[in-house]
């Protein structure tokens, strides 16, 4: 009697504190940047990619897709308050977001969650955010601030190789300069390190070193930035990595051969590249 008396009593404690336990937000969860919260809700799970994509709808069976910083975040209410309407959420953040000079992209229904997608651009960033809520106290948000991927993986000699072997060339990202100039960043070192290694693995191959930009700006100017971009990398490997300058030449594209449409920062990002091509 006295054992049951005893676990009655600790399952009342057990279902009074994890209810209690449940209303704060998890451990490492925040807020986004963009906004804060609907009063007497909690985050219950949280995500935050460096880099990721999601499909922002954006008409009727129409999405966007978004690359970048990413965060999602689940909200649920705490006990004991009067819910707020999917509706009622959705303008707290559209009505937010307009304040600060952002935009609503498309508002729609679906199976009883009110949704909303915004869209921010203010001082040179581009941030997306999409909310769906009910009027059941839960309610999501998903928000990307648009950015190209930097860079972690950088071709190593051999593959450069093997891409001269079979196409004649090859575009090497992880070269950076600059905006603007042609000065190199130290985070180039590694892609000129693989370079002057493929170089010296093969005394006979010759190389032109091609600098490629894309069309942001004046068509003369970027073809004279392409130019004095290659010659940086030839610089770099003849003063600092005992390359022989006889088997390399500076030459500069420009915006003339884009690997990309030019249309979207993602694709810019890739056509801004030097590229070393067999003479």
């Amino acid at each position: 009697m006295l054992m049951k008396k005893i676990i009655s009593s600790l399952l009342l404690i057990f279902a009074v504190i994890v209810p209690l336990i449940a209303q704060e937000d998890a451990e490492g969860c925040k807020d986004p940047a963009l906004f804060t919260r609907m009063p007497n809700h909690y985050i219950d799970s949280f995500t935050d990619y460096e880099f990721d994509s999601y499909e922002f709808p954006v008409g009727r069976e129409r999405n966007q897709a978004v690359e970048g910083h990413f965060i999602n975040i689940n909200y649920n209410s705490k006990e004991k308050i009067q819910l707020p309407s999917g509706l009622q959420i959705i303008r707290n953040y559209t009505n937010a977001i307009k304040k600060i000079g952002g935009q609503i992209v498309f508002e729609f229904e679906d199976g009883g969650y009110q949704n909303t997608t915004m869209k921010l651009v203010k001082d040179g960033k581009e941030v997306w955010a999409h909310v769906s809520a009910a009027g059941n106290g839960m309610y999501s948000i998903f928000v990307v601030e648009k950015q190209a991927m930097e860079q972690d993986v950088v071709a190593d000699a051999s593959s450069m190789a093997n891409s001269i072997r079979e196409t004649g060339k090859v575009a090497v990202y992880g070269i950076y300069f600059d905006t603007g100039k042609a000065t190199l960043k130290p985070e180039s070192l590694s892609a000129i390190q693989e370079i002057a290694k493929l170089l010296k693995s093969d005394p006979s191959l010759k190389l032109y070193v091609v600098g490629h930009t894309d069309n942001t700006g004046g068509f003369d100017a970027n073809m004279k930035l392409s130019m004095d971009r290659a010659a940086s990398v030839v610089n770099e490997l003849v003063s600092k990595h005992s390359v022989n300058a006889s088997v390399l030449k500076a030459c500069g594209d420009g915006p003339t051969a884009p690997v990309a449409t030019n249309a979207t920062e993602e694709g810019k990002v890739l056509n801004r590249r030097v590229e070393l091509v067999k003479q």
